[in-house]
């Protein structure tokens, strides 16, 4: 078991983008045979918590979200295979792709990143992601479908994606996001919820899934 003081080191690591730090704590939990949910949801999900609020807010910026989000997913690789191989259920289950056209991955992978920063089990499908990965990933259990799209030339594809979707007997909720997207459209083309930025699109995944966002 961490220290408090030790838990409370974790925590600042994160928001500081201290990935070395980040590392040898949650080795050092491992190593203990400390509870990785515990550590998780005491520490490394309310610091990500922390990094969002501070995004929001305009204390922050992107680069510093990145930096702190490349710190967590430093610990995220120790705890994944440990979790994965345990009874630990995430919090849900989430796949992300960028729409069939749309080949940029950085928006994307923040979002990822914060994803599995707030509890997530997260899906990459990657960039350029045809409709038919979108429903595959759905028949394999993810609850959210998140798209992404930064030109104005592939947004029409999200259309393509949410119609089949819906058109089908699944039940996934359809999250989009993007440089060129706008609340105005997510509820134009029957999306379910709308993330204007990494913090905003863990929210609405929460609140798809019926979670305190």
């Amino acid at each position: 078991m961490l220290s408090e003081n030790e838990m409370d080191e974790l925590f600042e690591a994160i928001c500081d983008g201290d990935r070395e730090t980040v590392v040898e704590r949650v080795q050092k939990a491992l190593d203990l045979g400390m509870d990785l949910g515990d550590l998780l949801n005491e520490a490394m999900i309310p610091a990500m918590a922390e990094v969002g609020e501070q995004f929001s807010s305009g204390e922050i910026f992107v680069p510093e979200m990145l930096v702190a989000a490349r710190a967590m997913q430093g610990g995220i690789d120790i705890i994944e295979p440990v979790l994965a191989a345990s009874d630990h259920e995430p919090v849900g289950r989430v796949c992300i792709g960028s729409v069939k056209g749309d080949m940029h991955d950085i928006g994307k992978n923040l979002v990822v990143m914060m994803l599995k920063g707030a509890g997530f089990k997260v899906e990459d499908l990657g960039v350029d992601v045809p409709i038919s990965e979108f429903e595959a990933a759905v028949e394999r259990g993810n609850q959210v479908v998140c798209l992404s799209a930064l030109l104005t030339t592939t947004k029409p594809e999200m259309i393509n994606v949410i119609n089949h979707l819906h058109s089908s007997s699944n039940a996934a909720r359809i999250v989009i996001g993007g440089a060129v997207i706008t609340q105005e459209y997510a509820d134009a083309i029957g999306a379910d919820a709308f993330g204007e930025d990494a913090p905003g699109a863990v929210k609405a995944v929460k609140q798809c899934l019926g979670m305190t966002a």
